[in-house]
Order: structure tokens, then C-alpha cells, then sequence
């Protein structure tokens, strides 16, 4: 790279106001990116039960990734990746057209109306008021309770922990002895956490790599027999907005709305609570350009032929190892634009080497459970049912649901109601009526 070209990047990432350099920030690029890396293949995989074509949805998924996140780097500048969401994708496919019986196209309909509220949301401020209310001990709390999920997502991803044999033992300790995956995962915790301790640069990436080697003689993962794929061509347009004023159609809408606004709120909350990048006043810098990335990547990766794309949880890798600005998020682009034609060699990382950087990040976010005041239980017990729903219903969303209701209870019914911003206890009995109705 030239001084020029450097000298532009830095000013433009305002990378020395942020405490951090080019090199940082790419190693954070090719962090996040490799923790992500999965839905390259499990976006395509869940559609296809939906009826939809694997290679249209393999294009779409890396373009509307691509397009997200270069607003979010160039826009937002913030280190934060965006790609279709986990959850969503299964809602979309298992729920709306396996279970509802709806078309995928009628699917994607509510998925294109869903970023459309959205930008429009988020134009009027309304997502950033949202964020803005989430009381600052249950910010703290989002970051804790993510560290534990994503936590979770690694050890079950790599089947250290797997679902229970019985219905009285929901998940249990998987046969980590004779699993080829586990074995692969646990020995990258080892490796990982020997380089952190020896304080080496690049730890979780370094990390990741040495697991995906250990993983090619197990059996895990191969080498592909190609490294170059030319990508199909994306699904485009594919509405049926036949049924929009229908009240399925509204049901269906409502809960891609809900889930993923909480669950981006609270990425983006809980991610940059843990990387000190939270103002003096609590909130998340260019928070709503953050958003708008989001709306914009909905609406385009629905036009594509793909389900809602949101903030990656994952993004929580890169910033542990450093990235703090838009330029981490240039790195995660350009890394799918690369996948777009050498998807072999990145689908080849499995879940079981991705799994000990996500277990790892978890303790990360951890740290915040520092400065959350325990002894105040109108604020300690909120902080509590967030950080513990989280995991345990596999849902950031939920995790804040609870939060904000019971904090805006307790505060109220203690006669401290006061302390509680009125935009809060809206939101709080929007979650009810939410629950209620759900």
C-alpha cells in the first residue's frame, strides 16, 4: 500500500481519533469475515426448503452482505458486518412457507415491506429513540448476555454441548472424545488462548486458521477440488404482493419487524458497550446511519431473493481483536466480494473452527457485568433476566424484551418510576402487548 493511499485511509476512517491503525483494522476484517463465513452456505441451504434455487440464493446472500456492509464502513463507519440473519432465514423458510403454507415469494413480499418501514423508521429517528431508551446498566447488560449466546452458539455449532436425550435435560456435554468437530473446537480454545496469554497479534484469527488445519486430517472439513466458482445469477423481483393486506400477511411482517429490530439494536449496543466506543451519554455513535445500513441491506437483499439481512453478532470477533471503524467493515466487503468467486476455499472453514473465536469473544464481552450495580435490584435484576435470556432462548431480542419490561416494572412499583424515561415505558408496554398477542 502506498503513503498515499494510507494517508487516505486514515483520514478518512479518522483512524488515529479511533486508537487504532490499517493493520488493526484488517486483521479485524478478515476476523469478523471468517467467523461469519457460515452463512454462505447455510443462508443458501435453509432457503432451498423454502423452494428456493441454492445458486440464486448463494449470489444473493454474498451481494446483499457485500452491498450492507460497505454502507456501514463507508457511511456509518463503524465496525460492524452485516449478511442475512440467522433466525430470520429459518422463520422465513420453516415458519412462513413450510408451516403457513405461504410462498417464498410472498415471504420475500414481507421481507421488501419490512426494510421499507425500516428506512422509513429509520429516516424519522424512531430506531435511534429505541436505542437512546435502553437504560445504560442494561446496555452493560446486552453485552454480557451476548457473550454468553454467542458463547453458546460456539460450544452447540461444534457439538461440545448438544441437545439433551431427554426432555427433562434440554442440552447436555456431547461425546467429546469420539467427535472429530469437538475435538477440533476445544484444541483451538488451547491454541487461541496460548496466544492471547503470550499477547501474539492476530490471536482469534490465528486461532481460526490452525483449527481449520487440525480439522483437514480429522475429517472434519477437505480441501476443495476447486478454488474458483463462477456465481449464478440472483432472484430478482420475485414479489406477490397479493396478499399484503391480508392478516397473515400482517402477522408474518410484524415478527420480521420485531426480531429484527431487537436483534440489531442489540448487536449494536451490546458490541459497542464492550469496545468502549458507547459516548459520554451512553450512546452508540452514528447510530442511525448504523440502522439505515440495516434498512437499505433489508430492502436490497429482498430484491435479490433473499431473506432480512441485520447486524452479525460475529462482528463482536473482529472488535475484540481491535477493529474499531469502517475500515474493518471495508475488509469484511471486500472479503465476500472475494467469496462471490472463490466460495470453495471459504466454505471449507467449518463450524468447529470458527467455534473456539466465538467462545473466546464471549469471555470479551463478559467485562461490562463489571460495572453493573448489583446491589440495586431494581437495576441488578433487569441486567439479570437480560443477560440470562439471551442464551437460553437463543434470541438477543427476547433478552432486551425482558430487560426493559421488568426494569420499567420495578422502577415503577418501587416509586422510582421517575427514573424511567416515558419513551421506555412505551416501549415496555409495546413488549407486552407483543407477548400477549404473540
Amino acid at each position: 500500500m502506498t503513503t498515499n493511499n494510507a494517508g487516505f485511509l486514515e483520514k478518512f476512517f479518522k483512524l488515529k481519533e479511533h486508537k487504532t491503525n490499517i493493520s488493526t483494522e484488517v486483521l479485524a476484517g478478515f476476523t469478523t469475515f471468517m467467523t461469519m463465513a457460515y452463512i454462505l452456505i447455510v443462508n443458501p441451504l435453509t432457503l432451498k426448503d423454502a423452494g428456493m434455487d441454492f445458486g440464486a440464493v448463494f449470489t444473493a446472500t454474498v451481494i446483499s452482505a457485500m452491498f450492507a456492509t460497505l454502507i456501514m464502513a463507508l457511511y456509518a463507519n463503524l465496525p460492524f458486518a452485516l449478511a442475512p440473519g440467522m433466525g430470520l432465514n429459518a422463520f422465513f423458510a420453516y415458519t412462513v412457507v413450510i408451516t403457513m403454507g405461504y410462498s417464498w415469494q410472498m415471504a420475500l413480499t414481507a421481507v421488501f415491506c419490512e426494510g421499507l418501514i425500516f428506512i422509513a423508521l429509520t429516516f424519522f429517528g424512531i430506531r435511534e429513540a429505541i436505542v437512546d431508551c435502553i437504560p445504560l446498566n442494561i446496555k452493560k447488560a446486552i453485552s454480557v448476555g451476548i457473550g454468553l449466546f454467542i458463547a453458546f452458539i460456539g460450544l452447540f455449532n461444534s457439538g461440545i454441548v448438544v441437545k439433551g436425550v431427554a426432555d427433562a435435560v434440554p442440552v447436555s456435554l456431547g461425546h467429546v472424545v469420539s467427535n472429530p468437530a469437538a475435538i477440533v473446537a476445544i484444541l483451538g480454545i488451547v491454541i487461541t488462548g496460548i496466544l492471547l496469554a503470550l499477547d501474539v497479534k492476530g490471536a482469534i484469527f490465528l486461532g481460526i486458521i490452525a483449527s481449520t488445519i487440525i480439522a483437514l486430517p480429522l475429517g472434519v472439513t477437505s480441501f476443495p477440488d476447486k478454488l474458483m466458482s463462477m456465481p449464478a445469477a440472483p432472484t430478482f423481483w420475485a414479489f406477490d404482493f397479493s396478499q399484503v393486506f391480508t392478516p397473515g400477511f400482517a402477522t408474518v411482517l410484524l415478527t420480521f419487524l420485531f426480531v429484527d429490530l431487537f436483534d440489531t439494536i442489540g448487536t449494536l449496543v451490546g458490541v459497542a458497550t464492550k469496545s468502549g466506543m458507547l459516548d459520554e451519554k451512553g450512546k452508540v455513535p452514528n447510530v442511525n446511519k448504523a440502522l439505515l445500513a440495516d434498512a437499505i441491506g433489508t430492502t436490497f437483499g429482498a430484491m435479490l431473493g433473499t431473506s432480512t439481512v441485520t447486524t452479525y453478532v460475529e462482528s463482536a470477533a473482529g472488535v475484540a481483536q481491535g477493529g474499531r471503524t469502517g475500515l474493518t467493515s471495508l475488509v469484511v466487503a471486500g472479503l465476500f466480494f472475494v467469496a462471490l468467486f472463490l466460495s470453495p476455499l471459504f466454505l471449507m472453514i467449518p463450524a468447529a473452527a470458527t467455534a473456539p473465536a466465538l467462545i473466546i469473544v464471549g469471555l470479551f464481552m463478559m467485562s461490562p457485568i463489571q460495572e453493573i450495580d448489583l446491589h440495586d435490584f431494581t437495576e441488578a435484576i433487569p441486567c439479570f433476566l437480560t443477560i440470562i435470556m439471551m442464551p437460553l432462548t437463543y434470541s438477543i431480542a427476547e433478552g432486551i424484551v425482558f430487560g426493559i419490561t421488568s426494569y420499567a416494572l420495578l422502577k415503577l412499583l418501587t416509586g422510582r418510576g421517575k427514573e424511567v424515561p416515558i419513551f421506555t415505558y412505551i416501549v415496555a408496554i409495546l413488549f407486552v402487548i407483543k407477548t400477549i398477542v404473540s
